[in-house]
């Protein structure tokens, strides 16, 4: 997936305002299982998926709880280096050898600055990742573990097979053995 690709998919940006955030962009190859964003520091770096898999964490009673997965077209990025310029309490960590864009937030808010596309384009962003999140933490409250299970499948059944069982297990709010279990009566429907 290109820069631009996943810039517009966010919301559409006339090629100028394209072509000045690809002029300040990097692209960059990650080893899978390589931090890209580590927790308790400032992070000011803005990572746009353009192969691959990632996925945010934290460790909670000595466990590594997944909240976030992220594959082609997704943005990965520390909230709050990106809007406090203070340290985060994420991981984010490759699941598999990846592509990303990277750009650090002082130079994307620069941006933002001199072009209203640019600074509607970062409202959008935010106004989706509040939406993302949302559709991510009410259901935990509300459906069961299958429920979860099943809406996952329905989204995204291309990552299935390239996220770890226990990281999916975390991200869905269950244990690995809880997870088998549903996608053994699910299989054998």
């Amino acid at each position: 997936m290109t820069l631009r690709d996943i810039l517009n998919d966010i919301y559409p940006l006339p090629e100028e305002s394209v072509s000045k955030v690809e002029a300040v962009a990097e692209k960059i190859s990650v080893k899978k299982n390589e931090i890209i964003i580590p927790a308790d520091t400032l992070c000011l770096d803005v990572f746009f998926v353009a192969k691959g898999i990632l996925r945010a964490f934290s460790y909670a009673d000595g466990k590594d709880i997944t909240f976030w997965i992220g594959a082609e077209g997704a943005v990965a990025v520390s909230m709050q280096g990106y809007i406090n310029n203070r340290p985060g309490y994420e991981n984010i960590i490759t699941l598999e050898d990846s592509v990303l864009y990277h750009i650090t937030a002082p130079r994307l808010h620069a941006l933002y600055n001199n072009d209203i596309h640019l600074a509607n384009w970062g409202r959008r962003f935010a106004e989706k990742e509040l939406l993302r999140t949302e559709s991510y933490l009410i259901p935990q409250l509300f459906t069961t573990g299958r429920e979860r299970y099943e809406t996952f499948l329905n989204e995204h059944p291309d990552l299935l097979n390239r996220i770890p069982l226990e990281n999916l297990a975390s991200y869905l709010g269950l244990t690995p053995v809880s997870l088998s279990r549903i996608r053994g009566m699910i299989a054998s429907r």
